[in-house]
């Protein structure tokens, strides 16, 4: 049959036709598990293990890193299911892990004894799968029952498997949703939302489901009960429910092709309401006394009164009545809402500072007290939950190991455990500095080293750099190990070698707010980049550091910060570590799940969009003869979020230019890039080893190998 197009649609056609009129000729290597792709890969990677791993350098920094991803010596980090504190652990001993809980009243005394509800390492070998631990959710349903998400080699691709907490076995006959990109949320005991890959157009161009369907205990999950379809050019829809004071609210969270943008669908009596009376610039946290509590992400007016971009607020779920919970300063962000029995607790930030409020609510609205936590260092809600007051947050900073407190429901606090210094930092400093961007804005950055190396000055750097999603980048000691370039890593492999490490705020983040995420956004992308490049020139116009002596360090979105930098601003860098980026923004919204950034950066199919995509993209703008510096690509096969083959076509383009360069891609891991702790140690040591290779020859001289 033929169809006819609209005129709009054969413009855009022609638009995107003359914009790819020049052939792609590194295209096969988005083939992803096609064997001439491999090839290329197994080839880099022989490549780049022999000059990086030939090293006692390398040998060193594995050791170091591995020793510290596997230290006992951790803080509790997981939430609360019923009177128990539940985490997923790992260390040398377990290498994939296992899902461990203790009672509250003994992690509180700081005497926790932990009882292995799930190992997987034994799960692994008991089923013969490259099984990767995800997650638990106990919320919602039959309170002695958890849905498992379990992943194939680290993908965002999983299976959920329900688990009785009783017996510490998964349930006979229980819910079991097959592998894909699924969400799921407990109704009641017998009662699943589940959106998952249903087949044939059930799936957005994001990748994600499109439908949420109504599944009960015993029914066939093929055959359970629509609920909500949405458009294909939508993100997803994702089923959440919230407990709050034992009562339980279930809702489908729709997120637009713009991923700001949500609507909030209740479900009642096994329907799907209409949707809450929101703006669609919104982030949902949670319910408190029959109110959704809610961030808004722009300014909105309605009977309650009007709001403020990054306002918290309440919409009372049976009048849809609006009031104002908090509105933070001009220069605070809230950076996370959880949501207690009687309490409202912000995870705030006051120029890039950590701070935690308690908010409840009496005859004259929300009151907000602080909870009494150390200052200067990041502070974090670890655990709450909707039945109890009392909670548990954590404290720390570059140089100050974690300590875990405990909040009574009186507020009385008390200290858990404190973590033991990983590396000396009884010399080293944190400083919040500030640098000031092409068009004027004030941008602060942490600069991290030691006295006597600050002082000295022309030491080696490494600034690192994300700004996007609403992500704020804070000084942590140990926090996620997969970002290698925060805390105790960081310390121990580079700053005690007399390194310095700068990370940078730079807009796009969520460092102040919405605002300076927004700030970012689209046709605004290039005031992120200006501000990384205002950073780097202050370090160096400050004495810091040099051209000759500064790397840089990003991924993921930050890949795409530092491929931007690559081709703007080689002259500022002796040295690039780019992990998981985004590279070909030609191409990136029909990669994996790319689809559903395009509310970040704009649709590069539209001609207006791609406009001013094109004039940062680093695929499109490499070029010959220029003085790039030689960089390290890593990746994954198994990244099911941004594909692979964005680092392996810049790197393929680059060599094909006469550029040297390093790549390492992992077969297995997802957007993390390691499957497990052996992994992860290997690729820091590689990273670390890398920038001491461009930044300090003098070193790698000395303990290469010959």
């Amino acid at each position: 049959m033929l169809r006819i197009l609209a005129p709009a649609t054969l413009l855009t056609m022609l638009g995107n036709s003359l914009a790819l009129a020049e052939p792609d000729p590194y295209l096969w290597l988005e083939d992803i598990q096609g064997e001439r792709a491999l090839d290329w890969v197994r080839a880099h990677n022989k490549t780049t293990l022999g000059e990086l791993q030939n090293s006692s350098v390398f040998e060193e920094l594995y050791d170091e890193a591995y020793a510290i991803m596997t230290s006992d010596a951790r803080l509790p980090t997981g939430e609360l299911v019923g009177d128990e504190f539940h985490e997923f652990w790992q260390d040398k001993d377990n290498v994939r892990g296992v899902w461990r809980r203790t009672s509250i009243g003994q992690l509180k005394a700081g005497k926790p004894e932990w009882q292995v509800v799930l190992d997987i390492d034994k799960l692994a070998a008991l089923e013969n799968e490259n099984w990767v631990y995800k997650s638990i959710n106990c919320e919602g349903g039959n309170r002695g029952h958890c849905l498992l998400e379990l992943s194939r080699g680290g993908k965002d691709e999983s299976v959920f498997r329900e688990f009785s907490l009783a017996d510490r076995t998964f349930v006979d006959d229980g819910f079991v949703v097959p592998e894909a990109k699924t969400n799921v949320a407990w109704v009641d005991a017998d009662t699943l939302v589940v959106a998952t890959d249903w087949g044939a157009d059930s799936m957005t161009r994001s990748g994600y489901a499109r439908e949420a369907r109504l599944w009960r205990r015993g029914t066939d999950l093929k055959k359970s009960t629509p609920l909500l379809r949405i458009d294909s050019e939508d993100t997803l829809l994702a089923p959440q429910t919230y407990s709050n004071k034992g009562k339980s609210y279930s809702f489908l969270v729709r997120l637009f092709a713009d991923w700001n943008e949500y609507a909030v669908v209740p479900l009642e009596n096994g329907r799907a309401m209409s949707s809450l009376p929101l703006p669609k610039r919104i982030l949902p946290h949670g319910v408190a006394d029959g109110r959704l509590i809610v961030g808004l992400k722009e300014d909105w007016s309605s009977k309650g009164g009007n709001f403020k971009s990054g306002d918290i607020i309440a919409l009372d779920l049976v009048s849809h009545e609006t009031e104002l919970v908090y509105s933070p300063g001009a220069t605070q962000a809230i950076d996370a809402v959880s949501i207690g029995a009687d309490c409202i607790y912000l995870q705030m930030l006051d120029n890039v500072r950590g701070r935690i409020k308690c908010l409840d609510r009496d005859n004259t609205g929300w009151q907000a007290k602080d909870i009494a936590l150390p200052d200067n260092g990041v502070v974090k809600l670890v655990a709450t939950s909707g039945s109890r007051n009392d909670l548990f947050v954590s404290f720390e900073s570059s140089v100050q190991p974690n300590t875990l407190y405990y909040v009574a429901d009186d507020d009385k606090i008390s200290t858990v455990a404190e973590l033991p210094a990983m590396y000396d930092a009884s010399n080293v400093v944190i400083r919040q500095q500030s640098a000031t961007s092409k068009d004027g804005t004030r941008v602060p950055y942490f600069l991290i080293g030691r006295k006597d190396v600050l002082a000295a000055g022309d030491a080696p750097t490494i600034l690192y750099g994300y700004g996007g999603f609403l992500i704020p980048i804070l000084p942590v000691y140990y926090e996620d190990p997969s970002r290698p370039q925060h805390g105790a890593l960081a310390g121990k492999l580079w700053l005690s070698r007399g390194g310095v490490l700068a990370l940078s705020n730079i807009r796009g983040g969520g460092e102040f707010g919405p605002a300076w995420h927004k700030a970012a956004l689209g046709e605004k992308r290039q005031n992120a980049f200006d501000d990384y490049y205002a950073v780097a020139e202050d370090l160096i116009a400050r004495g810091v550091t040099t051209s000759k002596k500064l790397g840089a360090l990003g991924r993921s979105n930050g890949g795409l910060l530092l491929g931007v930098a690559l081709t703007q601003r080689p002259d500022l860098f002796a040295a690039m570590d780019i992990g998981v980026p985004l590279l070909d923004m030609r191409r990136y919204n029909q990669l994996l799940a790319g689809a559903s950034w395009m509310g970040e950066y704009g649709n590069p199919d539209v001609p207006a969009d791609w406009e001013f995509i094109k004039q940062y993209s680093p695929y499109q703008n490499l070029r010959e003869g220029a003085d790039y510096p030689t960089v390290f690509f890593y990746t994954s096969t198994k990244d099911d979020r941004v594909h692979p083959g964005h680092a392996r076509k810049m790197a393929a383009k680059l060599g094909a230019m006469g550029y040297d360069y390093f790549y390492y891609e992992n077969m297995e891991g997802g957007h993390g890039g390691t499957a497990n702790q052996e992994q992860l140690a290997m690729r820091t040591a590689l990273e670390f080893t890398y920038f001491i290779r461009m930044l300090m020859p003098s070193v790698w001289d000395h303990q290469a190998k010959r």
